[in-house]
């Protein structure tokens, strides 16, 4: 079984990493083998087009059997906490569009340039149809941008746009879009480092955030094997 656990930046999932060099046998770079299984790590680099990248060249090349896309992100809702883990089920690309000449911001699917149903997208949603299988998480729904929200006029618009966008994250769609594509199956793993308001470094706590998202994946790392 190959295994390719996703990430941004490397200092998202250190602690994964390092729990994979003591307990397997490092195969390749930030590859590792323990029996018939495979563990990867790729480090994608912040942001869509880099994971959409990333993910398309190594997937070019290597047969993945689970892909798990690991990262923090903020929260549009308060029913997260900081440091809680969640499991995003949908993802959708929050500003990939038009920006009108009153302000309003118009999909591509409401453009017409992409049907809404046309796959991997259900009504310009990306969904993991198999998100059911790992539900060992809270669910929680994804807005993928390229640039983070931290102006409270642009934040109010956008929840009214997608009133169900419930985690911010720059790499999901796109990982969700490579996956659903090819036909792998997938997860993404979220840990809430901060909430989606006036942009206030003082008020993250990323170092809980990672912690609590590492827990997660050396125990899911740990699960592949009973």
């Amino acid at each position: 079984m190959n295994i390719l656990f996703a990430a941004a930046t490397p200092f998202e999932i250190q602690p994964l990493l390092s729990h994979l060099k003591k307990k397997f046998v490092p195969s390749g770079h930030f590859t590792f083998q323990k029996g018939e299984t495979e563990v990867s790590v790729l480090i994608t680099g912040a942001g869509l087009p880099m994971m959409a990248y990333s993910m398309g060249k190594i997937l070019a090349g290597k047969e993945v059997h689970l892909a798990i896309n690991a990262g923090i992100g903020g929260a549009f809702t308060r029913k997260f906490n900081i440091g809680d883990v969640v499991q995003v089920v949908s993802e959708r690309f929050g500003d990939l569009g038009v920006q009108e000449a009153d302000g309003r911001f118009t999909d591509v699917c409401e453009l017409g340039l992409i049907e809404a149903d046309e796959p991997p997208f259900r009504n310009g949603q990306l969904v993991n149809e198999a998100a059911g299988q790992f539900s060992f998480l809270p669910a929680a729904h994804g807005l993928s941008v390229n640039k983070v929200h931290g102006h409270p006029p642009d934040i109010e618009a956008i929840r009214a746009k997608y009133p169900d966008a419930e985690i911010e994250s720059m790499e999901g769609a796109a990982f969700f879009y490579a996956c659903r594509s090819e036909g792998i199956p997938f997860l993404e793993i979220r840990s809430v480092s901060n909430y989606v308001e006036a942009r206030n470094r003082e008020n993250w706590d990323i170092p809980l955030a990672i912690e609590k998202l590492n827990e997660v994946l050396v125990e899911l790392v740990g699960s592949f094997f009973g």
